[in-house]
């Protein structure tokens, strides 16, 4: 039994009374038959008329059920003896199921029964109906619940004073909403039960959202109170870089840097997520940080998920920061033993203040003399373990001297932008920063939904583009075949296009290449020595070439809205106009359909994201930001904001002035575990 409640995810009382029902039946009141309409689940009460088992078409037990005003059928093409014993002409019971209209009158399929025996009195609630899994029928669990509910402690948690504060003195008891949503009486609002509108619903949704503002509000007070190396201002490098920038800092930039340096000033450490759409310079403003550091004395590294987005990041590093003098020093699979083993040395001895590199970077053998800051790009991608694999190598010289117990600073990068109700929860430990102005001069992305039936009309398009000195994207989602979504691999469709286009070098990328292959491939778009390139979606981050003015994403019904933002966010970075062609192949599914209109009608990434939140829910957003904690249970981000704002600020009140009620609202809803999130 202990294995299946904990297939259902019951592991001690307390999962119980969170173990919250799907539906209700209403068995309280007894239907006259001539009354049930089909298509109703209502409940019955008669006398069994006649009961027997025929074959047409297959074996099934049929027994005809009286009451005083009309007849009923009930069918079971499964059946026990026992059902059938129990179903003797003259017996009383009483059935609930579904009505339905048949030949020989109204039915019910598969109805659940029991006999009568004697005066039997009608429920006084709804008849709930949980979660299940085999062998653990509906009737174990209610009786499972019901004791539990008996023995469980549903001491309220949140103070009257609380929930005057935050405008909610009216919210509904915890032990009243459980007991509302386990046995609600017959005239609950049932449709307000099925919707989650009903107030003990709101009641479970905000404790919810508490808890793991709780958490996560109680881990940034902690992170606080850690010690981390201050990298003032005061240095000359960082006026410097941005004097030989050939462009200027958009305001946005300028209020995000001004953030950032005021974190990196203290002298605990800096938890801050740079959020900024494709193309609106979060690059620079992380080297900005990097030079605090190299100003300060100490070391910065870099993380990128990729080898393509890690050597966008060198490129761009090293042309900026050579004529300050500084060493990017550079760490990726595509090296060789020598250049790898004298970028080990640099990092290990501090000649290379700057590095960058990709999941190589957190790896034992990667010793760093001072690392002060630790930049993570597109941070969703990265486990948890990974980041604090990487936070964990801070400061050894430092450690080694009177600095004890001291961090790094950690700044997260995502162009992905995050909907701002999952910054208030998922990410409320953290400090939040938006770069939400694009560089002057950047012309918006043109994006054209073309049907695979006018493919020859993208051909032509293509070597229009090609002829004029442009560069184009040709995008495919899988490189191995796969009858069951029928795409075409970027390899038959780079040999199709390199017979197509014999005038212009094609290349292709993909992720089963190596990162020396893919690197010299990169290498060779950037430098114009191919004017098509074939890729699969390792192009999605950090492909950076200005000349690129064309896209093609093929079977576009496939992909994520965030992923085809994304993917867009390569072109349009130069002063010519660029346009992104979404091929798709028809019939569309309405899902796909609403998808593809999304990105046409919009290029704002935050407003894209919060339409990708709506259709599938926050886990791609978090990526692996999750630690052993489930996602929201109950409560929706974005259909319960209210919810969520007060239950942020619930959460610094409670720490604040009711330290003890936060960790008993903390132990009920977590059990054990400390915190939602870790890193």
């Amino acid at each position: 039994m202990r294995a299946k409640l904990a297939r259902v995810g019951i592991r001690r009382d307390f999962d119980f009374v969170l173990h919250l029902p799907l539906r209700y039946e209403d068995e309280t009141r007894i239907v006259p038959i001539p009354e049930a309409r089909p298509g109703s689940a209502v409940q019955i009460e008669g006398e069994v008329l006649d009961c027997k088992i025929v074959f047409r078409p297959r074996r099934q037990l049929v027994a005809r059920v009286g009451d005083e005003s009309g007849v009923l059928t009930l069918r079971f093409f499964s059946f026990y003896p026992s059902q059938h014993r129990t179903l003797v002409a003259g017996a009383r019971l009483r059935a609930f199921g579904e009505v339905r209209f048949a030949q020989q009158g109204l039915e019910m399929i598969h109805p659940r029964f029991h006999a009568l025996h004697g005066e039997e009195p009608l429920p006084a609630a709804l008849t709930p109906i949980y979660p299940t899994t085999s062998g653990l029928p509906q009737a174990t669990l209610r009786r499972l619940i019901g004791e539990a509910l008996g023995r469980t402690d549903l001491e309220e948690t949140l103070p009257l004073a609380v929930r005057e504060a935050i405008g909610l003195s009216n919210l509904t008891g915890f032990a009243a909403a459980v007991t509302a949503l386990h046995t609600p009486p017959p005239d609950a609002d049932e449709r307000a039960l099925a919707l989650g509108t009903h107030p003990a619903w709101r009641r479970i949704k905000f404790d919810e959202l508490l808890a793991q503002q709780l958490s996560m509000r109680r881990h940034y007070r902690e992170r606080k109170a850690k010690r981390a190396r201050p990298l003032a201002p005061g240095g000359t490098l960082v006026r410097e870089l941005l004097s030989q920038l050939p462009f200027r800092l958009t305001r946005a930039q300028i209020r995000v840097w001004s953030e950032i340096g005021a974190d990196l000033a203290r002298a605990h450490p800096m938890h801050r997520l740079l959020q900024g759409d494709v193309g609106s310079g979060k690059t620079v403003v992380a080297a900005l940080a990097c030079l605090r550091a190299v100003e300060s004395g100490v070391q910065a590294a870099v993380m990128a998920p990729t080898e393509i987005l890690a050597e966008q990041h060198v490129r761009k590093f090293r042309d900026w920061l050579s004529r300050l003098g500084i060493s990017v020093a550079w760490l990726t699979g595509a090296q060789s033993r020598k250049e790898r083993e004298a970028a080990l040395e640099s990092v290990a001895n501090g000649t290379a203040p700057i590095v960058v590199g990709t999941h190589a970077l957190f790896q034992e053998h990667v010793v760093f003399d001072a690392l002060a800051l630790a930049v993570v790009d597109e941070q969703h991608r990265f486990g948890v373990m990974q980041r604090l694999a990487l936070r964990g190598k801070g400061e050894r010289r430092l450690k080694g001297s009177n600095a004890g117990g001291v961090e790094p600073h950690l700044l997260m990068m995502s162009a992905t932008p995050i909907p701002r109700t999952l910054s208030m929860s998922y990410y409320a430990d953290l400090d939040v920063s938006v770069i939400d102005e694009m560089p002057p001069g950047r012309r918006p992305v043109v994006t054209k939904l073309v049907a695979d039936t006018r493919r020859q009309e993208v051909m032509r398009r293509i070597r229009a583009a090609c002829g004029a000195g442009h560069q184009a994207y040709w995008v495919c989602p899988l490189i191995e075949e796969s009858d069951a979504l029928q795409l075409k691999t970027a390899l038959e469709t780079h040999a199709a296009l390199a017979g197509d286009f014999p005038e212009l070098g094609v290349g292709l990328v993909h992720g089963r290449m190596s990162a020396v292959e893919k690197a010299e491939v990169m290498s060779a778009f950037a430098a114009g020595e191919l004017q098509l390139l074939v890729a699969t979606t390792v192009i999605e981050v950090g492909v950076d070439i200005a000349n690129a003015t064309l896209m093609v994403i093929e079977h576009a019904e496939r992909f994520g809205l965030a992923q085809l933002h994304q993917l867009r966010g390569r072109i349009g970075r130069g002063a010519a106009e660029s346009v992104c062609i979404l091929l798709y192949q028809n019939p569309l599914g309405e899902a796909a359909r609403r998808r593809l209109q999304a990105i046409y009608e919009s290029t704002d990434g935050f407003e894209i994201a919060r339409q990708d939140l709506l259709a599938r829910g926050p886990g791609e957003y978090l990526g692996s930001r999750q630690s052993g904690a489930p996602l929201l249970r109950f409560a929706d981000t974005e259909r319960d904001q209210d919810l969520l704002a007060a239950a942020r600020q619930a959460a610094e009140l409670m720490l604040a002035e009711f330290p003890r009620e936060a960790q008993q609202h903390l132990d009920r809803w977590l059990g054990g575990r400390s915190e939602f999130l870790k890193a």
